[in-house]
């Protein structure tokens, strides 16, 4: 056999071997790029914000200012909680007061506000507050009802 003739299986079999090596790679790529990817959903804790805390002169208790942005996935609810310290590093040894507040029908992109009412606070010392968890809801849709 020439010369030439072997040049012209070696470069058969070598385009052979680039297409079983490369096929199914190109296959998985165009395969996996048909579906948009998602963002992974956002933590309710970076729509809620404390705006402000203070102490209600009458009861003493401390109150605390709480507004939630609404998510672009629907209308929908949060549940806050909100943390009560004399400062604001928390002491790894305390436990700090809690309590709950809910923000019913945040709409998308709208502002929605609320109050959290905490536990009496002593005369000498200035709050802190703070977002300690948020949760964000969906209703869900009954059957039979518009």
């Amino acid at each position: 056999m020439s010369a030439l003739k072997w040049q012209g299986w070696l470069v058969g079999l070598v385009t052979v071997a680039g297409l079983l090596v490369f096929a199914p790679l190109g296959l998985y790529v165009w395969a996996s790029g048909g579906e948009p990817r998602q963002e992974p959903p956002r933590a309710a804790a970076e729509d809620v914000r404390v705006t402000g805390c203070r102490v209600d002169p009458a009861s003493r208790r401390v109150v605390a200012a709480v507004e939630a942005t609404g998510r672009a996935e629907g209308v929908g609810a949060y549940v806050v909680t909100v943390e009560f310290r004399d400062r604001a590093e928390a002491d790894p040894g305390r436990r700090a007061a809690q309590a709950l507040v809910r923000i019913p029908g945040v709409a998308p992109g709208a502002t929605e506000y609320g109050e959290a009412v905490g536990p009496v606070w002593p005369v000498a010392t200035v709050p802190w507050c703070g977002v300690a968890g948020a949760e964000f809801a969906q209703p869900t849709p009954t059957p039979g009802l518009p």
